[in-house]
Protein backbone atom coordinates (compact mmCIF):
# COMPACT_ATOMS: atom_id res chain seq x y z
CA UNK A 1 0.00 0.00 0.00
CA UNK A 2 1.73 3.42 -0.78
CA UNK A 3 1.78 5.77 1.28
CA UNK A 4 -0.17 9.25 0.69
CA UNK A 5 1.67 12.16 -0.35
CA UNK A 6 2.58 15.36 0.90
CA UNK A 7 0.48 18.54 -0.29
CA UNK A 8 2.82 19.79 -2.92
CA UNK A 9 3.10 23.05 -0.53
CA UNK A 10 5.26 21.19 1.65
CA UNK A 11 6.84 18.63 -1.14
CA UNK A 12 8.29 21.66 -3.18
CA UNK A 13 8.50 24.70 -0.82
CA UNK A 14 11.06 24.45 2.19
CA UNK A 15 11.10 27.67 3.83
CA UNK A 16 6.99 26.97 4.39
CA UNK A 17 7.25 23.60 5.42
CA UNK A 18 9.85 24.57 8.20
CA UNK A 19 7.63 27.82 9.05
CA UNK A 20 4.89 24.66 8.63
CA UNK A 21 6.35 22.26 11.59
CA UNK A 22 7.50 25.23 13.96
CA UNK A 23 3.45 26.66 13.76
CA UNK A 24 2.27 22.67 14.29
CA UNK A 25 4.31 21.81 17.09
CA UNK A 26 3.85 25.15 18.80
CA UNK A 27 -0.42 24.63 18.11
CA UNK A 28 0.03 21.11 19.88
CA UNK A 29 1.38 23.22 23.10
CA UNK A 30 -0.93 25.81 22.98
CA UNK A 31 -3.55 23.07 23.92
CA UNK A 32 -1.68 22.15 26.91
CA UNK A 33 -1.81 25.62 28.12
CA UNK A 34 -5.57 26.60 27.38
CA UNK A 35 -6.33 23.46 29.75
CA UNK A 36 -3.64 23.70 31.96
CA UNK A 37 -4.49 27.28 33.14
CA UNK A 38 -7.67 27.22 34.13
CA UNK A 39 -7.55 23.71 35.68
CA UNK A 40 -4.64 25.15 37.63
CA UNK A 41 -6.47 28.47 39.02
CA UNK A 42 -9.63 26.01 39.78
CA UNK A 43 -8.01 23.02 41.26
CA UNK A 44 -4.74 24.00 42.36
CA UNK A 45 -5.62 27.42 43.58
CA UNK A 46 -9.38 27.32 44.53
CA UNK A 47 -10.15 30.55 42.10
CA UNK A 48 -13.52 31.15 41.70
CA UNK A 49 -15.72 31.46 38.08
CA UNK A 50 -15.04 35.27 37.83
CA UNK A 51 -10.99 35.00 38.72
CA UNK A 52 -11.15 32.13 35.84
CA UNK A 53 -12.96 34.63 33.48
CA UNK A 54 -10.64 37.52 34.13
CA UNK A 55 -7.46 35.22 33.81
CA UNK A 56 -8.95 34.55 31.06
CA UNK A 57 -9.42 38.24 29.84
CA UNK A 58 -5.35 38.73 31.57
CA UNK A 59 -4.45 36.72 28.51
CA UNK A 60 -6.31 38.91 25.56
CA UNK A 61 -6.37 42.42 27.13
CA UNK A 62 -2.74 43.29 25.05
CA UNK A 63 -4.67 43.17 21.98
CA UNK A 64 -6.35 46.29 23.26
CA UNK A 65 -3.21 48.39 24.23
CA UNK A 66 -0.41 46.90 21.84
CA UNK A 67 -1.96 45.51 18.36
CA UNK A 68 -2.13 48.99 16.86
CA UNK A 69 1.18 49.95 17.62
CA UNK A 70 3.03 46.59 17.51
CA UNK A 71 1.51 46.36 13.75
CA UNK A 72 3.06 50.12 12.83
CA UNK A 73 6.17 49.49 14.19
CA UNK A 74 6.67 45.92 12.73
CA UNK A 75 5.76 47.30 9.29
CA UNK A 76 8.83 49.51 9.61
CA UNK A 77 11.14 46.37 9.94
CA UNK A 78 12.46 44.28 7.26
CA UNK A 79 12.38 41.17 9.04
CA UNK A 80 8.97 40.14 10.62
CA UNK A 81 10.51 36.75 11.20
CA UNK A 82 12.78 37.37 13.72
CA UNK A 83 9.54 39.28 16.00
CA UNK A 84 7.61 36.04 15.90
CA UNK A 85 11.12 34.05 16.94
CA UNK A 86 11.78 36.69 20.29
CA UNK A 87 8.14 36.59 20.88
CA UNK A 88 8.22 32.48 20.74
CA UNK A 89 11.59 32.42 23.03
CA UNK A 90 9.81 35.45 25.60
CA UNK A 91 6.45 32.76 26.01
CA UNK A 92 8.80 29.71 26.79
CA UNK A 93 10.81 32.00 29.60
CA UNK A 94 7.57 33.04 30.91
CA UNK A 95 5.66 29.45 30.58
CA UNK A 96 8.46 27.53 32.62
CA UNK A 97 8.33 30.01 35.67
CA UNK A 98 5.13 28.60 36.55
CA UNK A 99 6.48 24.86 37.13
CA UNK A 100 9.34 26.75 38.94
CA UNK A 101 7.28 28.64 41.33
CA UNK A 102 5.72 25.31 42.07
CA UNK A 103 8.30 23.73 42.94
CA UNK A 104 9.46 25.43 45.63
CA UNK A 105 5.42 26.09 46.74
CA UNK A 106 5.65 29.81 45.63
CA UNK A 107 2.93 29.63 42.86
CA UNK A 108 0.22 32.20 43.56
CA UNK A 109 -2.66 33.63 41.62
CA UNK A 110 -0.99 37.18 40.47
CA UNK A 111 2.05 35.12 39.48
CA UNK A 112 -0.04 33.88 36.98
CA UNK A 113 -1.92 36.75 35.88
CA UNK A 114 1.72 38.23 35.53
CA UNK A 115 2.24 35.58 32.97
CA UNK A 116 -1.21 35.48 31.20
CA UNK A 117 -0.40 39.23 30.46
CA UNK A 118 3.07 39.06 29.56
CA UNK A 119 2.43 35.79 27.31
CA UNK A 120 -0.71 37.57 25.69
CA UNK A 121 1.75 40.86 24.95
CA UNK A 122 4.36 38.09 23.28
CA UNK A 123 1.61 36.87 21.33
CA UNK A 124 0.35 39.72 19.66
CA UNK A 125 3.70 40.79 18.54
CA UNK A 126 3.64 36.92 16.86
CA UNK A 127 -0.28 37.39 15.59
CA UNK A 128 0.99 41.16 13.43
CA UNK A 129 4.41 39.95 11.84
CA UNK A 130 2.25 36.59 10.68
CA UNK A 131 0.75 37.78 7.49
CA UNK A 132 3.76 39.37 6.05
CA UNK A 133 5.90 36.11 7.05
CA UNK A 134 3.26 33.84 5.80
CA UNK A 135 2.89 35.72 1.76
CA UNK A 136 6.77 35.21 1.94
CA UNK A 137 6.35 31.72 1.42
CA UNK A 138 3.43 31.21 -0.34
CA UNK A 139 1.88 32.22 -3.87
CA UNK A 140 -0.96 34.32 -4.48
CA UNK A 141 -2.99 31.02 -5.84
CA UNK A 142 -1.60 28.85 -2.65
CA UNK A 143 -2.98 31.16 -0.37
CA UNK A 144 -5.80 28.60 -0.08
CA UNK A 145 -3.66 25.42 0.45
CA UNK A 146 -1.08 27.47 2.64
CA UNK A 147 -4.21 28.93 5.06
CA UNK A 148 -5.95 25.08 4.89
CA UNK A 149 -2.55 23.26 6.35
CA UNK A 150 -1.17 25.86 9.03
CA UNK A 151 -5.22 26.00 10.03
CA UNK A 152 -5.45 21.85 9.99
CA UNK A 153 -2.39 21.83 12.20
CA UNK A 154 -4.37 23.59 14.44
CA UNK A 155 -7.10 21.59 14.19
CA UNK A 156 -5.52 18.11 14.49
CA UNK A 157 -3.53 20.12 17.78
CA UNK A 158 -6.86 21.01 18.91
CA UNK A 159 -7.80 17.37 18.26
CA UNK A 160 -5.10 14.85 19.74
CA UNK A 161 -3.69 18.05 22.14
CA UNK A 162 -6.82 18.27 24.17
CA UNK A 163 -6.09 14.22 25.31
CA UNK A 164 -2.68 14.87 25.30
CA UNK A 165 -2.85 17.72 27.44
CA UNK A 166 -5.92 16.12 29.65
CA UNK A 167 -3.31 13.22 30.40
CA UNK A 168 -0.11 15.22 31.04
CA UNK A 169 -2.32 17.42 33.70
CA UNK A 170 -3.45 14.27 35.63
CA UNK A 171 -0.57 12.76 35.25
CA UNK A 172 1.89 15.39 36.56
CA UNK A 173 -0.27 17.99 37.66
CA UNK A 174 -1.25 21.46 35.99
CA UNK A 175 1.82 23.57 36.39
CA UNK A 176 4.47 21.01 35.13
CA UNK A 177 2.14 20.08 32.25
CA UNK A 178 3.29 23.70 31.08
CA UNK A 179 6.61 22.47 30.28
CA UNK A 180 5.60 20.91 27.46
CA UNK A 181 4.18 24.21 25.99
CA UNK A 182 7.49 25.91 26.81
CA UNK A 183 9.38 23.33 24.73
CA UNK A 184 6.74 23.66 22.28
CA UNK A 185 7.58 27.45 21.25
CA UNK A 186 11.48 26.54 21.55
CA UNK A 187 10.81 24.41 18.75
CA UNK A 188 8.86 27.04 16.81
CA UNK A 189 11.55 29.76 17.24
CA UNK A 190 14.48 26.69 15.27
CA UNK A 191 11.95 25.89 12.79
CA UNK A 192 11.03 29.73 12.06
CA UNK A 193 14.87 30.31 12.03
CA UNK A 194 14.49 27.59 9.20
CA UNK A 195 12.57 29.40 7.37
CA UNK A 196 14.66 32.58 6.18
CA UNK A 197 12.15 33.53 2.93
CA UNK A 198 12.67 37.13 1.38
CA UNK A 199 9.83 39.05 2.86
CA UNK A 200 8.22 41.68 1.09
CA UNK A 201 10.31 45.28 1.27
CA UNK A 202 9.78 48.33 3.51
CA UNK A 203 7.84 51.06 1.57
CA UNK A 204 10.15 53.76 2.88
CA UNK A 205 8.51 56.68 1.00
CA UNK A 206 4.82 55.46 1.59
CA UNK A 207 2.85 56.93 4.44
CA UNK A 208 3.29 55.00 7.64
CA UNK A 209 1.08 56.40 9.77
CA UNK A 210 -0.13 54.85 12.80
CA UNK A 211 -4.08 54.97 12.05
CA UNK A 212 -3.62 53.54 8.69
CA UNK A 213 -4.82 49.76 9.51
CA UNK A 214 -7.57 51.26 10.91
CA UNK A 215 -8.08 53.34 7.58
CA UNK A 216 -8.02 50.72 5.49
CA UNK A 217 -10.30 48.54 7.12
CA UNK A 218 -13.58 51.39 7.34
CA UNK A 219 -12.42 51.95 3.47
CA UNK A 220 -12.80 48.43 2.47
CA UNK A 221 -16.63 46.83 2.56
CA UNK A 222 -15.22 42.97 2.71
CA UNK A 223 -12.79 43.71 5.31
CA UNK A 224 -15.64 45.97 7.13
CA UNK A 225 -18.25 43.38 7.52
CA UNK A 226 -15.88 40.43 8.02
CA UNK A 227 -14.31 42.57 11.14
CA UNK A 228 -17.80 43.50 12.62
CA UNK A 229 -19.02 39.44 12.19
CA UNK A 230 -15.74 37.93 13.78
CA UNK A 231 -15.63 40.89 16.84
CA UNK A 232 -19.39 40.09 17.32
CA UNK A 233 -18.96 36.27 17.24
CA UNK A 234 -15.66 36.33 19.26
CA UNK A 235 -17.09 38.74 21.81
CA UNK A 236 -19.69 35.83 22.56
CA UNK A 237 -17.22 32.80 22.24
CA UNK A 238 -14.96 34.42 24.75
CA UNK A 239 -17.67 34.36 27.11
CA UNK A 240 -18.25 30.98 26.14
CA UNK A 241 -14.43 30.05 26.39
CA UNK A 242 -13.49 31.57 29.45
CA UNK A 243 -16.27 29.39 31.14
CA UNK A 244 -16.49 26.27 29.69
CA UNK A 245 -13.94 24.57 31.88
CA UNK A 246 -15.37 25.56 34.89
CA UNK A 247 -19.01 24.82 33.86
CA UNK A 248 -18.17 21.10 32.69
CA UNK A 249 -16.25 20.19 35.88
CA UNK A 250 -18.15 22.26 38.42
CA UNK A 251 -22.14 21.54 36.95
CA UNK A 252 -21.93 19.01 34.61
CA UNK A 253 -19.24 17.15 36.62
CA UNK A 254 -16.77 16.28 34.05
CA UNK A 255 -13.13 15.19 35.16
CA UNK A 256 -9.95 17.35 33.79
CA UNK A 257 -9.12 13.40 31.70
CA UNK A 258 -12.52 13.29 30.25
CA UNK A 259 -13.11 17.06 29.61
CA UNK A 260 -9.55 16.62 27.57
CA UNK A 261 -11.06 13.35 25.55
CA UNK A 262 -14.04 15.16 24.73
CA UNK A 263 -12.60 18.24 23.16
CA UNK A 264 -10.23 15.89 21.42
CA UNK A 265 -13.28 14.52 19.60
CA UNK A 266 -14.48 17.24 19.24
CA UNK A 267 -12.12 18.78 17.63
CA UNK A 268 -11.84 15.77 14.70
CA UNK A 269 -14.83 18.79 13.40
CA UNK A 270 -11.91 20.97 12.74
CA UNK A 271 -9.47 18.84 10.94
CA UNK A 272 -12.87 18.11 8.37
CA UNK A 273 -13.34 21.76 8.32
CA UNK A 274 -10.08 22.04 6.89
CA UNK A 275 -11.07 20.02 4.31
CA UNK A 276 -14.47 21.46 3.65
CA UNK A 277 -12.88 24.59 2.96
CA UNK A 278 -11.59 24.54 -0.75
CA UNK A 279 -14.41 21.85 -1.62
CA UNK A 280 -17.26 24.56 -0.55
CA UNK A 281 -15.38 27.61 -2.24
CA UNK A 282 -15.45 25.96 -5.45
CA UNK A 283 -18.77 24.99 -5.11
CA UNK A 284 -20.10 27.71 -3.35
CA UNK A 285 -17.96 30.51 -4.00
CA UNK A 286 -16.01 31.88 -0.98
CA UNK A 287 -18.49 34.36 0.00
CA UNK A 288 -21.29 32.07 1.04
CA UNK A 289 -18.92 29.80 2.07
CA UNK A 290 -17.73 32.31 4.74
CA UNK A 291 -21.39 33.11 5.38
CA UNK A 292 -22.59 29.46 6.01
CA UNK A 293 -19.29 29.10 8.08
CA UNK A 294 -20.54 31.90 10.97
CA UNK A 295 -23.80 30.02 11.14
CA UNK A 296 -21.87 26.65 11.40
CA UNK A 297 -19.44 27.81 14.06
CA UNK A 298 -21.96 28.99 17.11
CA UNK A 299 -25.30 26.94 16.34
CA UNK A 300 -23.97 23.31 17.80
CA UNK A 301 -22.70 25.44 20.86
CA UNK A 302 -26.33 25.66 22.17
CA UNK A 303 -26.38 21.62 23.38
CA UNK A 304 -23.61 23.14 25.72
CA UNK A 305 -25.83 24.84 28.19
CA UNK A 306 -28.74 22.50 27.55
CA UNK A 307 -26.92 18.87 28.46
CA UNK A 308 -27.44 17.88 31.80
CA UNK A 309 -28.18 14.39 33.75
CA UNK A 310 -25.80 11.86 33.68
CA UNK A 311 -21.58 13.42 33.04
CA UNK A 312 -21.76 10.01 30.46
CA UNK A 313 -24.46 12.16 28.61
CA UNK A 314 -23.26 15.42 28.76
CA UNK A 315 -19.92 14.52 27.41
CA UNK A 316 -21.46 13.16 24.71
CA UNK A 317 -23.45 16.74 23.81
CA UNK A 318 -20.30 18.63 24.48
CA UNK A 319 -18.55 16.75 22.07
CA UNK A 320 -20.75 16.41 19.43
CA UNK A 321 -21.11 20.23 20.05
CA UNK A 322 -17.47 21.11 19.40
CA UNK A 323 -17.55 18.85 16.76
CA UNK A 324 -19.65 20.75 14.47
CA UNK A 325 -18.70 23.88 15.60
CA UNK A 326 -15.19 23.06 14.86
CA UNK A 327 -16.16 22.60 11.33
CA UNK A 328 -17.41 26.02 10.93
CA UNK A 329 -15.28 27.75 12.99
CA UNK A 330 -11.86 25.98 10.87
CA UNK A 331 -13.63 27.18 7.52
CA UNK A 332 -14.25 30.57 8.93
CA UNK A 333 -10.67 30.81 9.64
CA UNK A 334 -9.24 29.23 6.38
CA UNK A 335 -11.76 31.38 3.93
CA UNK A 336 -10.94 34.78 6.05
CA UNK A 337 -6.85 33.73 6.27
CA UNK A 338 -6.81 33.28 2.42
CA UNK A 339 -9.37 36.47 1.72
CA UNK A 340 -7.19 38.86 3.98
CA UNK A 341 -3.94 37.57 2.21
CA UNK A 342 -5.15 38.12 -0.72
CA UNK A 343 -7.24 41.24 -0.32
CA UNK A 344 -4.25 43.39 1.75
CA UNK A 345 -1.81 45.56 0.27
CA UNK A 346 1.98 44.29 1.45
CA UNK A 347 2.83 47.64 2.58
CA UNK A 348 -0.12 47.68 5.67
CA UNK A 349 0.24 44.05 6.38
CA UNK A 350 0.94 44.31 9.86
CA UNK A 351 -0.85 47.34 10.65
CA UNK A 352 -4.00 45.91 9.23
CA UNK A 353 -3.14 43.01 10.94
CA UNK A 354 -2.79 44.91 13.90
CA UNK A 355 -5.80 47.04 13.74
CA UNK A 356 -8.24 43.94 13.05
CA UNK A 357 -6.42 42.47 16.36
CA UNK A 358 -7.20 45.62 18.27
CA UNK A 359 -10.98 44.80 17.66
CA UNK A 360 -11.32 41.56 16.93
CA UNK A 361 -9.09 39.84 20.11
CA UNK A 362 -9.56 43.21 21.70
CA UNK A 363 -13.04 42.42 21.75
CA UNK A 364 -12.63 38.57 23.49
CA UNK A 365 -11.43 40.45 27.20
CA UNK A 366 -14.68 41.93 26.98
CA UNK A 367 -16.54 39.09 26.10
CA UNK A 368 -14.63 37.09 28.61
CA UNK A 369 -15.44 39.71 31.67
CA UNK A 370 -18.75 40.45 30.55
CA UNK A 371 -19.42 36.16 30.75
CA UNK A 372 -17.93 36.56 34.28
CA UNK A 373 -19.88 38.89 35.56
CA UNK A 374 -23.44 37.15 33.95
CA UNK A 375 -22.09 34.67 35.82
CA UNK A 376 -21.54 36.15 39.40
CA UNK A 377 -24.89 37.62 38.82
CA UNK A 378 -27.01 35.48 37.41
CA UNK A 379 -25.60 31.33 36.90
CA UNK A 380 -23.45 29.31 34.67
CA UNK A 381 -25.97 27.76 32.94
CA UNK A 382 -27.94 31.20 31.97
CA UNK A 383 -24.61 32.43 31.20
CA UNK A 384 -23.62 29.61 28.59
CA UNK A 385 -26.88 29.93 27.00
CA UNK A 386 -26.62 33.90 26.68
CA UNK A 387 -23.04 33.50 24.94
CA UNK A 388 -24.44 30.68 23.00
CA UNK A 389 -27.05 32.38 21.57
CA UNK A 390 -25.55 35.98 20.85
CA UNK A 391 -22.81 34.30 18.98
CA UNK A 392 -25.15 33.49 15.70
CA UNK A 393 -25.50 37.37 15.36
CA UNK A 394 -22.31 37.66 13.90
CA UNK A 395 -23.41 36.23 10.17
CA UNK A 396 -26.56 39.30 9.81
CA UNK A 397 -23.08 41.79 9.05
CA UNK A 398 -22.07 39.81 6.63
CA UNK A 399 -25.96 39.26 4.43
CA UNK A 400 -25.73 43.14 3.42
CA UNK A 401 -22.12 43.32 2.21
CA UNK A 402 -20.34 42.33 -0.59
CA UNK A 403 -19.62 38.90 1.07
CA UNK A 404 -22.24 36.91 -0.45
CA UNK A 405 -21.23 37.43 -4.35
CA UNK A 406 -17.96 36.70 -3.75
CA UNK A 407 -17.18 33.90 -5.78
CA UNK A 408 -13.04 33.85 -5.56
CA UNK A 409 -10.30 35.77 -4.24
CA UNK A 410 -10.00 39.22 -4.62
CA UNK A 411 -7.55 41.12 -5.48
CA UNK A 412 -5.59 44.04 -3.39
CA UNK A 413 -7.58 46.54 -2.48
CA UNK A 414 -6.98 50.49 -3.00
CA UNK A 415 -5.59 51.30 -0.02
CA UNK A 416 -5.84 55.45 -0.52
CA UNK A 417 -9.27 57.34 -0.68
CA UNK A 418 -10.47 57.80 -4.05
CA UNK A 419 -10.29 61.54 -5.23
CA UNK A 420 -12.36 63.55 -7.77
CA UNK A 421 -11.53 64.49 -11.19
CA UNK A 422 -11.37 67.65 -12.36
Amino acid sequence: MRRPKAPPLLRHNRCFRNFWIGQTISQFGDQVSLLAIPLLAVLELDASATQVALLSAATMVPNLFFSVHFGAWADRLPNRRRLMIAADLGRAALLVSLPVAAAFGLLTLPQLFVVALLSGTLGVLADVAYYTVFVSMVDRDEYIEGSALVNGSRAVAFSGGSGIAGLLVQLFTAPFALLADAASFLASALFLRRAPAVEAPVDEAGDRGIADGIRFILRTPLMRASLAATATFNFFNAAFWALLVVFAVRTLGVGAGALGLALAVGGLGSVLGTVLTGRFSRRLGLGHTLVFSFVLAPAPLLLVPAASGAPTLALVMLGAAEFLSGIGIMILDVGLGALFAALVPDRLRARVTGAYIFVNYGIRPLGALGGGLLAAATDLRTTMWVAAIGGLAGVLWLLPSPMPSLRSLPEPADPRPRTRAG
